[in-house]
């Protein structure tokens, strides 16, 4: 039986892992077991269908003075990190042609059309179909101004398979028995998801490996090595794991391993910021976009989640507390109905999520060793986009034609 090795035990890793074992692949899986760092499970929880106009636009180039952080907005550049994240955003403005927005736009379309039924399937092999509840979400604004400004947005871009309507007076109605501050509009997507709890899918997804005989080796690779003696994976520890194919999944720590055999790979940590709450009256509400703060607050089954912030920088870099200050700031404003303070039991959380400068992932083989794999680079989208990823990688493997075309994804596109 043929043997692959899968770096990285995010949502990314973990579901294609198990889709490979499905295929009698032999699947072993590398992962440092540190669930308190990981994007994937601290995120917001959402399935967001509706996100298909690509990040990397004009648009959202010249509104960046206005979103930084310190004009109030989420944004953060942190200037002792510059040389991180300005060369990022040179790229960024590369792919920000009218060309490569409409190219963007059709990639990320096709794959968001492919990735609800994608986690349904997931979910229902996990014997677990709870975990994904498709009751959409609530976007709302605080002023007349923002809220008209708001829905002619939504209006104007596209959404793909998504879609929503005004909030009735009883949906708004809903949203504003929670706060203080007055609501001046809304909108409720009528067929996005969620995730019940993202701990407890990863318990799930964890016990349904062993399971299917799926090994997990704690710890964290230091390279691949590739030669005319076949593949390995080279562990911090210096053991040394062989196998016929190695798939990268590893987040904002895939491009170190991939070096060796891919020319340019311009991947940055894009962190956020969240406070779970273990205590707070939420009621059985889907997430709630503040949109004018650049804030969701989602009510897991382990607690309540508000998530905020997109600071550029180094990976490793230490978490800048003012960001959980102002969530908490934003959470007394509005005057939720939940207790942030750290005495309360409430976790304070930064994780890095995996961004290349055209906002698509990627998603293919290493040209000159196509025994070498990748998946990475989801940015917001990784919870999204992880199970449909899970089912293109196993048809990469097996030569199957894939259901999505996967040419715009091909880390080729860095180098051209």
């Amino acid at each position: 039986m043929r043997r692959i090795i899968v770096i990285g035990g995010g949502i990314i890793g973990l579901s294609t892992a198990l889709r490979l074992r499905g295929g009698k692949l032999q699947v072993t899986v590398v992962d440092p077991l540190d669930l308190r760092r990981a994007a994937s499970w601290g995120n917001a929880g959402h399935i967001a269908i509706e996100q298909v106009e690509p990040l990397a636009s004009w648009a959202v180039i010249r509104s960046a003075p206005r979103r930084l952080f310190s004009a109030g907005g989420a944004l953060g550049l942190p200037l002792n990190q510059i040389d991180r994240w300005l060369p990022f955003a040179l790229k960024m403005a590369k792919f920000s042609s009218t060309n490569h927005v409409t190219r963007g736009r059709a990639a990320l379309r096709s794959l968001l059309a492919a990735s609800m039924p994608a986690w349904r399937t997931l979910v229902a092999n996990l014997g677990a179909p709870g975990v994904l509840l498709e009751t959409g979400h609530i976007v709302v604004w605080e002023s007349a101004a923002t809220a008209a400004a708001g829905l002619a947005s939504w209006r104007s871009v596209d959404i793909g398979t998504a879609r929503f309507h005004e909030c009735s007076q009883a949906e708004l109605h809903q949203v504003a028995n929670l706060t203080k501050q007055p609501l001046s509009g809304g909108i409720r997507f009528e067929n996005t998801g969620q995730i019940a709890d993202l701990l407890k899918l990863n318990t799930l997804l964890n016990a349904s490996l062993r399971e299917h005989g799926v090994e997990v080796v704690q710890g964290a690779a230091r390279a691949i090595e590739h030669g005319g003696a076949g593949t390995s994976v080279l562990l911090d520890d210096g053991k040394r794991l062989s196998a016929d194919m190695v798939l990268v999944t590893a987040g904002p720590r895939s491009s170190p391993l991939l070096k060796p055999f891919v020319d340019a790979i311009p991947l940055i940590a894009e962190r956020g910021y969240h406070l779970q709450m273990p205590q707070h009256r939420w009621p059985d509400l889907p997430p709630v976009v503040f949109e004018d703060r650049s804030m969701i607050v989602t009510r897991f089954e382990s607690g309540l989640r508000a998530a905020s912030f997109v600071e550029f920088g180094n990976v490793d870099a230490p978490p800048d507390r003012r960001k959980w200050d102002r969530l908490r700031s934003h959470i007394a404003e509005l005057g939720l109905p939940c207790e942030p303070r750290s005495e309360s039991g409430c976790v304070e959380w930064m994780g890095a999520r995996p961004t290349l400068p055209d906002y698509l992932p990627a998603i293919g083989r290493v040209a000159d060793a196509p025994n070498i794999l990748y998946a990475f680079g989801h940015q917001h989208l990784g919870l999204t986009l992880a199970a449909v990823t899970a089912e293109l990688v196993g048809q990469l493997i097996w030569n199957q034609l894939p259901t999505v075309d996967l040419r715009p994804f091909d880390l080729a596109r860095f180098s051209a």
